[in-house]
C-alpha cells in the first residue's frame, strides 16, 4: 500500500545541491511527488511504499551534502496523488509566507572543481569554475530564494553546455546559480597603470607573477572583495605598502600555494592545518616557524612571534599560483577604516599607489572580508566572523514573536538580527570611524532587511551615548533597548553555549562604556551583578590614551608621586615627553582635565608595554598584548603583589617598578601571570561555573595558561569558539540579553 507524505525543510538548504539530493534519494527508493524551494527553505512531498519513505527519511538525515544543515523538519501524511515520476519545481514565491530561508556562506573551491579546471576541457584555467559544493553565495545574492534571477550572475545568460549541467539533476552543478564556463561567463581584465593588457587569460596570470617578482603592488578581485598583494618576501615593496596605507606595524596577513608551502614557513599543528584546508579557507594565526625555508620578510608583522596565513581558495588564486611560487601579501584592499573595495573604479580613485588589478565582470552585491581564527589550547577561537563562516544561524530553542535588530558595537562592528528562531549573525563589517564604514552598516542592515523582508520591533544597542550605532538606533521609531558593553560579551558567551542561569564572568576588554558613566574593560560579573572590577585609572588626554601606552603608564606614576618625583626616575615613559608637555599632564591628571577613568585590563597591557619600554605609542588594538606575549618567557614564575578591597583589584605594578630591577621579560611575565592568578583565585572564591569573553582573552599566552589552571582546580569554563569573542560578538550578546530578560 502506498502513502504520501509532505515535508518543510528549513536551515542552509537553498545554493548547496540539496534539492538534487532529494531527488536521487528519492528516485532511489523508487518515490514519486516533488520538490522545490520557497522563501522559507524547501517543500516537498513523496509518495510510495512505507519502507521506501522510512529508508528516504532515514537518507534524508544521514547522507546531506557537504554544504547543507538541517535545523527542522516538518512533516505530515496527506492524500495519495497520482504522479508516476519525482520532478523538481520552479522556486516558489508564495508572499504569503515570511522569508526564512537561510543563505549560505561563501565557500572555498572543492577538489572536483580543482580537477577540472586542470583536466576537464570546458573548464580548463577558467578562473570562475564552480559547482553546488563550492563558490560564492552570500557575496552574490540580492535577495531569497537563492536563485540565479536573484543574483548578480542574471546578466550572464547560460551557454548550451552550461544549461544542459544546470537541469541535470544528476549533475553535481545543477542549479549551481554561478555556473558559467570560458564561453559563457564572466571575463578577466588586466590592467597596469589603469590600462588594460589585452592577453589571454593564461597569459594575464604570468603577467602578475611577473609583476609580483618586479615588486609591483596589485589589487586582486576575489570572492567578497579586492585583496592588495604583493611579494611576501621582498623588504622594501612592504615597506612601501605600508606607507601608501598608513599601516606602520598592524600585520599582513599573506596567501600560500597550499597546505606544504604554509608548514614550510610556519609551525602548523593538527586542529590549524584542519582550519587552512577546511571548505571555509580562513587566515589562522600561526607562530613562526624559526627554521622556515621561506624566508618572510620581517615587515610582515614585525616584533611578534605570529603570522596570518590562508591558503588559496578561488580558481583565481590557484590559476595565479601555477606562476607564482613565493608567499603574496594578501590584505584587504580599503582605505584606513573603511570597507574592503568591491569595485575597480574605487581602486583606482582611493588607492592610486597600485600599479595592476586583476579584475572580473561578476559584481560583488555584498563585500566580506576574509575571517580570522586562531587555536588556543586545542581550540578555535574566532576573531573575525566574516567569509565562509557568516552569514551565521544559531537555532533557538523557542520561537520569537517579536522580530529583534542588534547593532552591536563601534569597532569590529557586526550585526546580529532574531526571526522566528533563527539568530542570525552577519558577517563583519569593521570599524565604524569613518562615514563609507558607517554607510555599509547601514547597507547591509538594508541587505538582511531585503533577504528577510524584515522589520525589526525591538532594537538593541550598546548604552554608550557617543556610539554611532547608539544614536542610529535612537533615531528609529522603533522601541529601543540598551544593553551594557560588558555584559554583552558575557552573554555572547551564553548564547553560543545556550547556557542559562548565573556564571562567573570575566569581561575584559579595551574600552567599553560603564553603568556609573566611566570606561569599563577590567569587569567580573556574577550572574548579571559587576562584582569585581579593576582599580580605576585616569586616561591622559583621553582617547589619544589608546594610542599611546606612556600616557597609561604616566598615569599610573603619577597616581603614586609628583611631576618632580616622575622625572627623576629617568622611565623611557617620561623622557618621551618634553618637559612643558610633561607638565601639562601632570596638571591634567591633578585637575582632572580629560583625563576620564577606565578600569580596562586592556590599558594596563599599555602600561607594561610603556614601562618595560617595547612601545611608547601603538598603531593598533590589541598591539600592546601581542608584544606583551612575545616577550613572556614560561620559564619566570614570579608575580606582581595584589589587592581586592572591596571588588576593586589593584595590582601593585608601580610598587614593584620603584623598588626592583626588572627587564621586559620579567616585567610581561609577571603580568600575564599575575591576570591568571587573579582569575583563578577568584574562580575558586565563588564556586561557579566560569565565562572568559572580550578582546583580552584573544592573548593566546593568557587564555592557554587559564585553561591549564582550570584543569588544575578541576573548574569548568566556557570561551566562544564559533562567535567572535573581541567586539564582533557584541550583538549576539545584546539579543541574547533581550532574549533572556
Amino acid at each position: 500500500m502506498q502513502i504520501r507524505k509532505s515535508f518543510l525543510i528549513s536551515g542552509v538548504v537553498q545554493g548547496v545541491g540539496f534539492r538534487p539530493f532529494i531527488y536521487k534519494i528519492a528516485r532511489s527508493n523508487t518515490l514519486v511527488g516533488f520538490v522545490h524551494n520557497d522563501e522559507s527553505g524547501v517543500e516537498l512531498e513523496v509518495q510510495g511504499l512505507k519502507k521506501n519513505i522510512k529508508i528516504f527519511e532515514e537518507q534524508l538525515r544521514s547522507q546531506l551534502p557537504p554544504l547543507a544543515r538541517i535545523d527542522k523538519i516538518t512533516s505530515k501524511d496527506i492524500e495519495p496523488n497520482y504522479e508516476k515520476t519525482f520532478e523538481i519545481l520552479k522556486s516558489s514565491n508564495n508572499l504569503t509566507h515570511n522569508k526564512t530561508a537561510l543563505i549560505s556562506p561563501d565557500i572555498s573551491t572543492c577538489q572536483d572543481c580543482l580537477e577540472d579546471i586542470k583536466n576537464t576541457r570546458k573548464y580548463k584555467n577558467y578562473f570562475a569554475t564552480n559547482c553546488t559544493n563550492c563558490g560564492p553565495r552570500y557575496s552574490i545574492i540580492e535577495t531569497v530564494p537563492y536563485d540565479r534571477k536573484n543574483s548578480s550572475m542574471k546578466k550572464f545568460g547560460m551557454c548550451e553546455s552550461c544549461e544542459k549541467e544546470y537541469n541535470n539533476p544528476l549533475n553535481r552543478r545543477y542549479h549551481a546559480q554561478p555556473i558559467s564556463c570560458n564561453k559563457c561567463g564572466p571575463k578577466l581584465t588586466l590592467t597596469l597603470d589603469t590600462k588594460e593588457l589585452a592577453v589571454s587569460d593564461k597569459e594575464k596570470f604570468f603577467q602578475i607573477a611577473k609583476f609580483i617578482n618586479e615588486a609591483k603592488i596589485g589589487a586582486i578581485k576575489g570572492i567578497g572583495g579586492f585583496h592588495l598583494v604583493c611579494d611576501a618576501t621582498n623588504d622594501e615593496v612592504i615597506k612601501r605598502l605600508r606607507e601608501f596605507k598608513n599601516r606602520p606595524t598592524k600585520p599582513f596577513a599573506i596567501m600560500c600555494k597550499d597546505i606544504k608551502q604554509v608548514i614550510n614557513l610556519a609551525s602548523v599543528n593538527e586542529k590549524e592545518e584542519k582550519l587552512l584546508t577546511s571548505k571555509q579557507a580562513p587566515i589562522v594565526i600561526l607562530k613562526k616557524s624559526a627554521f622556515s625555508y621561506i624566508k618572510l620578510s620581517k615587515l610582515l608583522a614585525p616584533n611578534i612571534d605570529r603570522i596570518g596565513c590562508m591558503i588559496a581558495y578561488t580558481p583565481l588564486h590557484h590559476l595565479l599560483f601555477e606562476h607564482v611560487q613565493i608567499p603574496i601579501v594578501a590584505t584587504s584592499a580599503n582605505l584606513g577604516d573603511e570597507p574592503i573595495i568591491t569595485k575597480i573604479e574605487d581602486i583606482y580613485k582611493k588607492l592610486p599607489f597600485v600599479d595592476f588589478v586583476l579584475d572580473f565582470d561578476r559584481d560583488i552585491v555584498n563585500g566580506v572580508d576574509d575571517s580570522l581564527l586562531q587555536v588556543v589550547h586545542g581550540k578555535t577561537q574566532t576573531l573575525r566572523l566574516a567569509r565562509g563562516y557568516a552569514p551565521k544561524v544559531i537555532k533557538l530553542p523557542f520561537k520569537s514573536d517579536k522580530k529583534i535588530l542588534a547593532v552591536g558595537a563601534n569597532q569590529k562592528n557586526s550585526i546580529a538580527f532574531v526571526i522566528e528562531d533563527n539568530l542570525i549573525l552577519s558577517p563583519h563589517i569593521g570599524d565604524l570611524d569613518s562615514l563609507k564604514a558607517f554607510e555599509y552598516f547601514e547597507r547591509t542592515i538594508e541587505t538582511f532587511k531585503r533577504f528577510y523582508d524584515f522589520e525589526p520591533d525591538i532594537i538593541v544597542h550598546d548604552k554608550h551615548p557617543s556610539y554611532l550605532t547608539t544614536k542610529w538606533a535612537k533615531e528609529q521609531n522603533i522601541r529601543h533597548v540598551e544593553v551594557g558593553h560588558h555584559l554583552a560579551h558575557i552573554y555572547a558567551c551564553k548564547a553560543e553555549y545556550e547556557l542559562q542561569g548565573d556564571y562567573l564572568g570575566f569581561s575584559f576588554d579595551g574600552t567599553g562604556y560603564g553603568d556609573d558613566g566611566t570606561l569599563w574593560g577590567g569587569e567580573v560579573f556574577v550572574g548579571d551583578e559587576r562584582k569585581y572590577h579593576f582599580k580605576p585609572l585616569k586616561l591622559l588626554g583621553g582617547v589619544k590614551a589608546i594610542k599611546e601606552p606612556r600616557r597609561v603608564a604616566l598615569s599610573m606614576l603619577f597616581d603614586k608621586l609628583s611631576l618632580q618625583e616622575v622625572e627623576k626616575l629617568n622611565l623611557a615613559c617620561a623622557n618621551s615627553f618634553p618637559h612643558a608637555e610633561l607638565k601639562l599632564l601632570y596638571q591634567s591628571h591633578t585637575k582632572n582635565l580629560n583625563a576620564p577613568f577606565s578600569s580596562s585590563v586592556g590599558r594596563l597591557f599599555d602600561a607594561i608595554t610603556s614601562f618595560s619600554d617595547i612601545a611608547q605609542t601603538i598603531s593598533y588594538e590589541g598591539e600592546s598584548g601581542l608584544l606583551c606575549e612575545s616577550y613572556y618567557d614560561e620559564e619566570i614564575e614570579k608575580c606582581f603583589e595584589y589587592g581586592v578591597k572591596d571588588g576593586e583589584i589593584d595590582i601593585k605594578i608601580v610598587e614593584f617598578i620603584l623598588n626592583n630591577n626588572y627587564d621586559k621579560k620579567l616585567l610581561n611575565t609577571m603580568f600575564i601571570n599575575t591576570l591568571v592568578k587573579i582569575i583563578i583565585e577568584i574562580s575558586k572564591r565563588e564556586k561557579k561555573e566560569v565565562i572568559l569573553s572580550g578582546g583580552v582573552f584573544q592573548n593566546k599566552t593568557l587564555l592557554e595558561l587559564l585553561a591549564c589552571g582550570f584543569e588544575e582546580e578541576n573548574i569548568t569554563f566556557y570561551s566562544q569558539e564559533q562567535t567572535a569573542i573581541n567586539d564582533g560578538g557584541i550583538a549576539l550578546g545584546q539579543i541574547s540579553y533581550v532574549l533572556n530578560h
